[in-house]
């Protein structure tokens, strides 16, 4: 089923990138795993996955041990100040930075272990109560002070648009991002790269793609859906 769900999303991805005038090669699919056990990651891994998001550092280092020295860790989730020291060194991006005083823990966390970490601002373009993230006018200052960091660097933003039925609902709030992630890299800022723009999921990863997305994000579109009650599709 895995091997069967990954050949769809990623003939849509061919599609998307077809409608955009952009090439597949300039996607990177990063598959969702979060409550998912190690048995599925592997079957996954087999179909030819490399890229796993995970929600929660507890996750990670439970399934990093039992699986391929190649897999690259994305964090994903929200990500607690008192957690950080546990998983700087194993994920190869942090998408979800969401404060300037979490980047000086991490900054703190990388000078202590004297390692870079690559990390995405995660912007709250929807502006929702219940989501975490920099609100579209703070973004820019906390680029500039984060830019000062030694061993934190910025590769871009991330965003989690709103639960919609239908994909296009969410084409705005993509355009606000990548237009956002387009002002920010004009200024040249140095230790700034501004080359990924992590957004998209599964119910709305093609629309995210005709809008820039360089990650997507897909869990349910690649394992199935959730068996928890009341989670958003991802």
């Amino acid at each position: 089923m895995i091997r069967e769900n990954l050949n769809d999303v990623k003939e849509n991805i061919v599609s998307a990138c077809r409608a955009s005038n952009r090439q597949p090669q300039d996607v990177t699919l990063i598959a969702v795993s979060k409550t998912k056990p190690v048995e599925l990651l592997r079957e996954a891994y087999d179909a030819g996955v490399r890229d796993f998001g995970e929600n929660k550092v507890q996750e990670i280092l439970e399934k990093a041990p039992a699986l391929p020295d190649d897999i690259r860790w994305h964090m994903i989730g929200h990500l607690q100040k008192n957690k950080v020291r546990q998983v700087i060194d194993k994920t190869v991006l942090i998408h979800s930075v969401d404060t300037v005083a979490l980047a000086e823990q991490i900054e703190k966390e990388a000078a202590k272990k004297n390692i870079d970490v690559d990390i995405l601002l995660e912007v709250n373009i929807g502006e929702e109560e219940s989501k975490y993230g920099f609100r579209a006018g703070e973004v820019l200052e906390a680029v500039t002070i984060i830019s000062k960091f030694s061993h934190v660097h910025i590769k871009g933003l991330m965003t989690i648009a709103p639960f919609v039925e239908n994909s296009e609902e969410n084409r705005d709030i993509f355009l606000k991002l990548y237009q956002l992630n387009v002002d920010i890299k004009s200024k040249n800022i140095d230790n700034v790269n501004m080359a990924v723009l992590s957004m998209g999921m599964t119910g709305d990863y093609m629309t995210a793609i005709e809008e820039g997305a360089t990650m997507i994000r897909v869990g349910t579109g690649i394992f199935g859906a959730r068996t928890k009650m009341g989670e958003n599709l991802v």
